[in-house]
């Protein structure tokens, strides 16, 4: 087991892709915590995954909450070994109907979260001394402007990039971060954007998501299952010499 004695602490993983990487990491020998807003789905999810899964309340906009969940892992596990960032909103509309509030939920969540989780997971490794993994989830709409999706395009790019700093800046602590941008994820967040491009672009609901499967060159939308083999790789210390990289799982949607 390639993750056999490590902790980790996985953003928004109640459901979806942060929820398959949390079943993969058990697997591969660690223990997680399930970290989401929603503490009632987090201790389901737990308990459904088996005795090294635990829920942590954690609200990424609020510096108390990281705080308290980053300490709950050093008191539970004595100390922290991975950080997935996962945990993000979605929201799309033409450039001139975008709202100020739509456009600050969204950086709140994707990019401050990202920031500010990942520096207090690294201020704790920094104080083990024992080095550490964080993996930053990033998406195919970073790396590319789309008409309708202008902010949440935005966000992911600003991920992609801080990947690449905290990366070259946290490698001399031995903390490797290194990112993951899934293309299309058959999902419930999917659910929910093929509803918003339905409304946006007058289409039936579900042909959207058929359609941007169909695209895929793979074949078909992606699974979160699909992500979890890169998320373990990049933890575990096959991974070592890796460092502020952005990998795509996406079917061959993107090359970069």
């Amino acid at each position: 087991m390639r993750l056999q004695g490590k902790s980790a602490l996985i953003t928004g993983s109640a459901r979806g892709i942060g929820r398959a990487f949390a079943e993969a990491y058990v697997r591969e020998g660690a223990t997680v915590a399930i970290a989401d807003i929603n503490l009632d789905a987090a201790q389901k999810t737990a308990a459904e995954i088996g005795d090294h899964a635990y829920a942590v309340k954690l609200d990424v906009t609020n510096q108390a909450s990281i705080d308290a969940a980053v300490k709950a892992v050093e008191d539970r596990t004595g100390g922290l070994d991975i950080l997935i960032n996962n945990a993000a909103l979605f929201d799309l509309a033409p450039i001139v109907e975008i709202s100020r509030a739509s456009y600050e939920k969204l950086f709140s969540v994707n990019v401050a979260g990202t920031l500010f989780m990942l520096q207090a997971a690294a201020r704790s490794m920094i104080a083990r001394g024992k080095g550490g993994r964080i993996i930053n989830m990033a998406s195919q709409a970073g790396r590319r402007g789309e008409p309708l999706v202008a902010v949440y395009c935005a966000t992911k790019a600003a991920v992609i990039s801080l990947t690449q700093s905290a990366g070259l800046d946290l490698i001399k602590h031995r903390i490797n971060v290194n990112g993951i941008a899934p293309g299309v994820v058959d999902s419930d967040m999917w659910d929910e954007v093929d509803a918003l491009f339905a409304r946006y672009e007058n289409r039936p609901k579900g042909e959207k998501k058929r359609l941007v499967g169909e695209g895929v060159p793979y074949g078909r939308m992606g699974k979160p299952q699909d992500l979890a083999g890169m998320a373990v790789f990049l933890a575990s210390d096959e991974a070592e010499y890796i460092v502020a990289q952005t990998y795509n799982v996406d079917g061959g949607q993107w090359m970069s």
